[in-house]
């Protein structure tokens, strides 16, 4: 770590951002290394060229903003995160105590991760449609300054009792499939609400494939039932949901809404998501 970029979200964590990035800087100096810090949204005008490490402030959308920068090349990235989920944080067991995150750096382990690209676009966490983008997307920002994280469950609590179901055809595995369904999701890592629900029991971060979880239950009672499976691990495909893992992915589309990584996107061609197998260095416990 010689050559550091340091890129700060000062809205994130309820600007905790702020706070945290004199906590960085501290360290860097400490380690007598070169470093420049900037703000999120100078990403596009700057030159990633001659920096070895990056650094994020911030929480997953901060991490999804900066993974085309880094990915295949020999950069490191590390999380110190302060966002409103950090899930990568969680699924690399890096503390959310920001002297700890950078304790973790100082350790210099290094964990080469998959991502997931979704048309010209990168995912680390995973990719959203229906129930699982409303949740995502629909979420106002000052419910969840007011609540953090908890407001997330109180949004999918809401939209359970509204589920509507589209039509998708999907390919996979050779294979064709035509489904009524509620929500897909598509993760590289498949954690929500921090550690404490996973959509598949396999999601693994170097192992070079990605889950996909489909729910086709559109009655509230039946989707809780189902929710509860999922809470105590028992991920079965059945006639409600379907769980399968691939390294490629096409669902047919002609306009459709979701999100990627916690960002709202508008897709309007066929969306087509792969695997970029172990494409990312990044600091990890």
């Amino acid at each position: 770590m010689k050559n550091v970029l340091v890129i700060n979200n000062p809205n994130a964590g309820r600007k905790k951002a702020v706070k945290y990035k004199k906590l960085v800087i501290k360290f860097l100096l400490r380690k007598n290394c070169f470093f420049k810090t900037i703000e999120i949204d100078k990403l596009t005008s700057t030159d990633f060229e001659n920096f070895d490490t990056i650094l994020t402030i911030g929480g997953d959308g901060t991490v999804n903003k900066v993974i085309p920068y880094i990915v295949n090349t020999e950069k490191v990235l590390g999380i110190i995160p302060c966002g409103t989920a950090n899930l990568l944080a969680s699924k690399l067991n890096i503390s959310t105590n920001p002297k700890k995150a950078l304790e973790i750096i100082n350790k210099s382990n290094i964990k080469d991760i998959d991502v997931l690209k979704v048309q010209d676009k990168y995912s680390v966490l995973r990719v959203g449609f229906g129930y699982d983008s409303d949740i995502i997307c629909k979420t106002s920002q000052s419910l969840k300054n007011k609540f953090g994280y908890f407001a997330y469950f109180l949004a999918g609590i809401l939209f359970a009792l509204r589920l509507k179901q589209k039509s998708y055809t999907i390919f996979f595995n050779d294979k064709k499939l035509s489904i009524l369904a509620t929500c897909i999701i598509v993760a590289n890592a498949g954690n929500m609400y921090r550690n404490l629900v996973s959509i598949s029991n396999n999601c693994n971060l170097q192992d070079g494939k990605f889950e996909v979880f489909i729910l086709k239950v559109k009655n509230p009672i039946t989707f809780f039932i189902e929710f509860l499976g999922i809470i105590f691990n028992y991920k079965n495909s059945n006639s409600k949901a379907m769980y399968f893992q691939t390294n490629e992915l096409l669902i047919k589309n002609e306009f459709s809404t979701g999100h990627i990584d916690g960002e709202k996107q508008k897709f309007k061609d066929d969306i087509k998501i792969n695997i970029v197998p172990k494409s990312v260095k990044v600091f990890a416990n």
